[in-house]
């Protein structure tokens, strides 16, 4: 209920598909009317870019986008009378592109506003795009002056402070910022920071749903002047989310309201998880998921979200066991398949292997056995499960993760073969941590395949320790190399020691090759694998740190 009931305004925590500018349209015009008729609110707030969704990359190269953006505009207007709709939108202005937000009433458009700060790092591109707005937005709604604001203005002091000194008494901040673990928290002290500098509360509405590589988390949220969240939306859920707006000795005040806890590392993580998977498949119109089952953690961990994600009628599961693996790995499949409910098939590969090496035997003739055999195998999966999907409409789901992605411990065209790399991003430390988190919610991985060792099972009585070193070392070292650009001092002056470090800087450097050729996967640390961490395969910088 509203304290004072100056204003409701509805926050629009919506899941849109990217460049279906007709579908997210009817999506805003379905939620300005249901705020309308069904919240009594006065204003509803959308997400950055909500016409294109986010983001459209190289769509905004297409001349024919904008025309639809208009088309779209002009049906907003003439569909969402009786209340006030502020949403994002790419526009086209004198040859110049902005990324804009508009402020619409009773057919008219009132105000709009082009951002100012365009993010150019990470997974952000927008300088390839678009050109930078230079002035304040400040709109009257309901008697409430409020300034309009594009997702990283809100992150520097120049553009929220510009709307109060235009005369904002509260700031409206649209966004499509993507999660990755802690970064909830992040966001709430970057507008802590702005209500601190400008006096303003400030409303926060987030875009929530996977694209690609990346999830939005919503968590749409509002602050009051004093920089306290009065009101939180839950993170992956969709949701039309009310904040009411009192008005105290003529200011703007925020009303409590919803205030839901945000989750913590293990919680959403696997929520993103699921989420990215479940929007990559159903956006992308595949049947359901195919995976190659092997009895390890990995695979199990994969098996686990993809039913969360999109149901057991949904997920096959195949194990694929060689001369090499062992009983437990077929029997713990097995039993994780019917934990889980779906269906379960054992294609042993021992006949296609043994067919490989014949073919092969001659050009092999007085040569050792060594990692190709192992390769061979992990490819033999690899065309099994590519024919299931072929066949079935399944999309398969990798099964590899970050560490091993770093250091190359992966099958070009075998074990990374698929359409979607969900542990991609997953650091094989935090895999442990997800699958026990799960385990809590209810045991769907067996005891033994988190407890025994990991092991590739290429090669008789194989462990990952024989070709990486400890998991509890291997990962930190990739953290600060990867993620925070430390060189090879700077790491060994932790304690690690230096033969360690320069061999794992090796590996990661010299698999970029493989990285490129890998599916898309989630991003879930502060910087994954992908368009997030841009190096070039070919490369003599890191000579030094690689002898």
């Amino acid at each position: 209920m509203s304290c004072g009931n100056a204003m409701r305004i509805v926050m629009a925590q919506l899941n849109l598909l990217v460049g279906d500018i007709e579908g997210n349209a009817a999506r805003v015009i379905e939620a300005a009317r249901r705020a309308r008729d069904e919240l009594q609110a006065q204003l509803v707030v959308f997400p950055e870019l909500t016409l294109t969704a986010y983001p459209p990359e190289d769509l905004l190269l297409r001349e024919g986008l904008y025309r639809r953006v208009e088309a779209a505009l002009e049906r907003i207007r003439n569909e969402t009378h009786g209340i006030t709709v502020v949403l994002g939108y790419p526009a086209r202005e004198q040859d110049c592109c902005y990324n804009m937000a508009a402020c619409i009433r009773d057919g008219e458009v009132l105000a709009v506003y082009r951002k100012q700060l365009l993010p150019n790092y990470s997974v952000f591109d927008e300088k390839r795009y678009f050109h930078a707005g230079s002035e304040a937005c400040v709109v009257d709604v309901h008697g409430v002056r409020l300034g309009i604001t594009i997702c990283e203005d809100a992150w520097s002091p120049g553009p929220i402070g510009q709307a109060r000194d235009a005369g904002a008494q509260m700031i409206v901040n649209l966004n499509a910022s993507p999660w990755y673990y802690r970064k909830g928290r992040e966001r709430e002290q970057a507008i802590r920071e702005r209500v601190a500098e400008s006096g303003c509360p400030v409303l926060y509405v987030n875009l929530v749903g996977g694209q690609d590589e990346l999830v939005f988390d919503g968590e749409s949220f509002v602050m009051n002047a004093q920089g306290e969240v009065v009101c939180r939306a839950p993170a992956f859920e969709e949701g039309l989310f009310v904040a009411d707006i009192d008005i105290v000795n003529g200011a703007p005040v925020p009303c409590a309201g919803e205030l839901v806890e945000p989750l913590d590392e293990e919680a959403g993580t696997w929520r993103a998880l699921v989420c990215g998977v479940r929007d990559y498949i159903d956006k992308n119109g595949f049947r359901g998921a195919v995976i190659g089952l092997s009895g390890g953690i990995d695979s199990a961990l994969t098996l686990a979200i993809a039913v969360d994600a999109l149901g057991p009628e949904r997920v096959e599961a195949v194990s694929m066991p060689s001369r090499y693996t062992a009983d437990m790995s077929i029997e713990d499949a097995r039993d994780q398949a019917e934990r889980l409910g779906v269906r379960f098939d054992v294609i042993a590969i021992e006949p296609v292997f043994r067919a490989f090496l014949d073919s092969l035997s001659g050009r092999f003739a007085g040569l050792p056995a060594d990692t190709t055999e192992e390769n061979i195998q992990a490819r033999c999966r690899g065309i099994i499960l590519m024919a299931i999907s072929n066949k079935t409409g399944l999309m398969v789901l990798t099964t590899g993760n970050k560490s091993e992605m770093a250091v190359g411990y992966a099958t070009l065209y075998g074990d990374m073969a698929g359409g979607y790399a969900v542990l991609k991003d997953v650091p094989k430390t935090l895999v442990y941590r997800l699958a026990e988190y799960r385990n809590g919610l209810g045991e769907v991985i067996p005891r033994r395949v988190i407890e025994r060792p990991p092991s590739a099972e290429l090669a008789p009585d194989q462990k990952d320790e024989d070709s990486l070193p400890p998991y509890e070392i291997l990962d930190p070292i990739i953290e600060m190399f990867v993620e925070r650009d430390l060189c090879a001092e700077e790491i060994i002056a932790q304690g690690y020691a230096p033969e360690t470090v320069h061999r794992v800087i090796r590996m990661i450097i010299r698999n970029e090759y493989k990285r490129r050729q890998a599916p898309p996967g989630i991003k879930v640390t502060q910087r994954a694998f992908g368009k997030d961490r841009r190096y070039p395969i070919t490369s003599g910088f890191f000579k030094t740190e690689t002898r």
